[in-house]
């Protein structure tokens, strides 16, 4: 690849380094007094909660940068979640780049009971208390005998295991086992609330991979045309063949991304990359079924496996998690969502921080922020050449197409590839090998639009005007509609050279055309 230079527009002396001959000396001169790239190429998923569920402050967020919208289905009726959909459409309306909405299943979870009174309980050190698989406590648990939702919890625990609850906040030890409860030593206490979660590490669990719950959720998002789910808990491949089972001919169209938050999950981490649409590395179960120290690594490997199969790859779970109380986020929280992005994620995402924190909108424009920077020093050239190594050859003829408008365009300093598709699979390959300017792909298919979102670098335009009867007159409106946007946003110029993308006939699978435009 030839050396990487920045578009004309977006030119800092940290963006895009790759022609020094080792990564040292490209780290040697980055510099904090320079400017980041004006356009963000991380999506941001957005959880939305009580917090940030107004139609003013939902269209603030997507003009922000918000792009794509999580539902979180552990709470919330269908009623409650139909409304919040259309809300997310009426506020995304009048956008050019179309909102994706995803749905987060609850997944084959194990929770605590309700407590009695629904008031919260203390749990102190050294006292014990009786988890008890008995229905008669799940609406009346107490700080003594604790309702868990999981009726085989006495058969998978052994004496001396731990168990954890809320995000492991509480831990017990496993003091005795019974037949319908067992017996625990608080390790650590702590207030507990309604429906914690319970985690067991390193014991394998016998839960079923898509409850009934999570049948009836994925059955509504088809109807509700939600464009992505975050599949939670999954351990193998089989809990993706099942998922894509259920949603059927009617859901083909949806993403399925693959939760990774447990052991299981790990291991199988392969064979779920190869079955799934993209990977989710959901820290915050993770850290607690594995060392906490460890999740690093299971971070990066799993961002590593999704980037040498051409997946899209989210990293969740606490990224900003102080901004849930305070306006500014620790320094630590900065260092781990730039540290996310130069692993080379696709998405960010935020959960409490917008779903029910004080400050929603402080907590998207600081990661828009920080993804910016940290995209300036990722080593783009590098990333090209590994990527490129590890692709099998022959490629064919769209998958070189794709490869050919991503050196093109370092080449040419080209400030965009401008691309036409219609599966946007052609948009998806570019991603995969990172180019250093966006990939503004103009597409007549919305729901095509909204699922580019998950593929770093693309900038996915809805193209809604009624076809040319001539071809070629409707290709080149199509361009220009995309360097218009282009405009818009500040990252083409009049004069910068321009990769444009297209096909040579009619319909998917004929994109094989390169042509360098000058902006007008």
């Amino acid at each position: 690849m030839p050396d990487a230079v920045s578009p004309y527009h977006d030119r800092t002396p940290n963006y895009d380094l790759g022609h020094f001959a080792t990564y040292l000396e490209h780290l040697c001169q980055l510099n904090v007094a320079d400017e980041p790239a004006k356009h963000r190429k991380t999506a941001i998923i957005c959880t939305v909660g009580p917090a940030c569920s107004k139609l003013d402050l939902l269209k603030d967020m997507i003009t922000q940068g918000m792009n794509i919208a999580r539902l979180n289905f552990s709470h919330g009726s269908h009623e409650e979640h139909a409304k919040t959909i259309a809300l997310l459409r009426e506020a995304a309306k009048g956008h050019v780049a179309p909102l994706a909405i995803a749905l987060d299943t609850k997944g084959p979870e194990i929770r605590t009971g309700m407590l009695h009174g629904g008031k919260e309980v203390t749990l102190k050190q050294g006292d014990t208390i009786y988890l008890s698989t008995d229905p008669k406590l799940k609406d009346s648990s107490t700080a003594t005998s604790l309702y868990v939702d999981y009726k085989n919890l006495p058969k998978v625990v052994h004496e001396g295991g731990r168990i954890f609850i809320d995000d492991g906040l509480i831990s017990l030890t496993v003091k005795e086992i019974g037949s319908d409860s067992v017996m625990c030593e608080i390790e650590n206490g702590g207030v507990l609330g309604n429906r914690k979660g319970i985690n067991l590490p390193g014991t394998t669990v016998d839960l079923p991979a898509v409850t009934e719950k999570d049948k009836a959720d994925l059955l509504f998002g088809i109807e509700q045309n939600v464009d992505i789910i975050f599949a939670s808990f999954i351990r193998s491949a089989e809990g993706i063949r099942e998922i894509r089972k259920i949603l059927g001919e009617r859901g083909k169209h949806i993403a399925i991304i693959a939760k990774i938050e447990c052991e299981d999950g790990l291991m199988n981490a392969d064979e779920i990359v190869n079955e799934a649409d993209g990977i989710m590395v959901a820290r915050g179960d993770l850290g607690i079924e594995i060392a906490p120290q460890k999740v690093f690594l299971a971070q990066k490997m799993l961002v590593a496996k999704c980037n040498m199969a051409g997946k899209p790859v989210i990293c969740a779970t606490q990224m900003l998690e102080s901004m849930i109380k305070n306006a500014r986020p620790t320094r630590a929280e900065c260092s781990d969502v730039a540290n996310a992005v130069l692993d080379g994620v696709d998405c960010v995402m935020l959960s409490g921080e917008t779903a029910k924190g004080l400050y929603p909108m402080e907590a998207l424009m600081m990661m828009h922020s920080i993804c910016k920077e940290a995209e300036t020093a990722f080593y783009y050239t590098k990333y090209y050449e590994e990527i490129m190594f590890h692709t099998n050859k022959p490629t064919d003829r769209t998958h070189t197409t794709a490869i050919g408008a991503v050196s093109a365009a370092v080449s040419c300093r080209a400030s965009a590839i401008i691309l036409i598709t219609t599966t946007g699979s052609t948009a998806m390959l570019c991603s995969r090998y990172r180019p250093p300017v966006p990939v503004i792909s103009i597409t007549r298919d919305e729901r095509v639009a909204r699922r580019l979102h998950l593929y770093r670098s693309v900038f996915p335009l809805h193209f809604s005007k009624p076809r040319e009867a001539d071809w070629q007159a409707d290709i080149d409106e199509r361009i220009e509609f995309g360097i218009a946007a282009g405009k818009r946003h500040g990252i083409i110029w009049a004069g910068d050279p321009l990769v444009v993308v297209t096909g040579w006939h009619q319909g998917a699978g004929f994109t094989n055309t390169i042509r360098i435009l000058i902006a007008s």
